[in-house]
């Protein structure tokens, strides 16, 4: 017959071996866990929010000829692209970066196009390019094309902490003529808004509020242009 005193430390033994089995198993679930992968984090979209323009033209503008808005084309920033882009002015300002988790609803270009629409619509009729303008001719008038070109689009960074979005676009304005179209005026805008956050949600308002103001700019050509 077995002592008692020779059963307890086995029993303890086999007692601190389950304990570790237990511990190895628990680091080795822990482990695996780790091991799957991420749920990715969503994308943020953005727009350029609600424009403070009217949307309708005024009334001593009714009976003008309606303007002409081509597609807007990007000529320094890809096309159909609707990455929010940045700049590193301090480290090299030539390469054009886009934020991983963060982009426009819509590529850039037609935001830009449906915001300049709706600002300039509150001085004169403005009609899409692809909404048939060309039926226009059959009236007693020539109205006018303008086409845009996006030059920057961006926001740009002077330091790891101070940024502002910035357009620069080329804007060209034509008549339409039953012999083609015959160019009138040529003008380069710019815009630079202060970013209030180094990340993309403050490179989106920031951008934004350039779009308005180089609208503004545009509205003001126009008129002196007599269109």
């Amino acid at each position: 017959m077995i002592s008692t005193s020779l059963r307890a430390p086995w029993g303890r033994r086999l007692q601190g071996a389950g304990r570790a089995a237990l511990v190895a198993a628990s680091v080795a679930v822990l482990a695996a866990c780790s091991a799957l992968p991420q749920k990715p984090q969503p994308v943020a979209r953005y727009d350029f929010g609600p424009t403070a323009a009217p949307v309708s033209p005024s009334a001593a503008a009714a009976g003008a000829e309606p303007l002409v808005l081509a597609n807007v084309r990007a000529a320094g920033v890809p096309d159909a692209s609707a990455a929010i882009y940045y700049r590193l002015a301090y480290a090299d300002v030539r390469e054009l970066r886009p934020y991983t988790q963060a982009s426009w609803v819509l590529p850039a270009m037609q935001l830009i196009q449906q915001r300049m629409r709706d600002v300039l619509s509150g001085q004169r009729a403005v009609v899409l390019d692809d909404d048939g303008a060309t039926q226009l001719l059959r009236k007693s008038g020539y109205p006018a094309m303008l086409r845009l070109e996006v030059v920057d689009f961006s926001q740009v960074f002077d330091s790891a902490q101070s940024s502002q979005g910035v357009l620069r676009l080329r804007a060209t304005l034509s008549e339409i003529t039953p012999k083609g179209e015959r160019w009138l005026a040529q003008q380069v805008f710019q815009a630079q808004q202060p970013a209030a956050s180094a990340d993309a949600a403050g490179a989106a308002a920031a951008l934004a509020s350039a779009t308005d103001q180089v609208a503004q700019q545009l509205d003001t050509w126009l008129r002196q242009q007599n269109r």
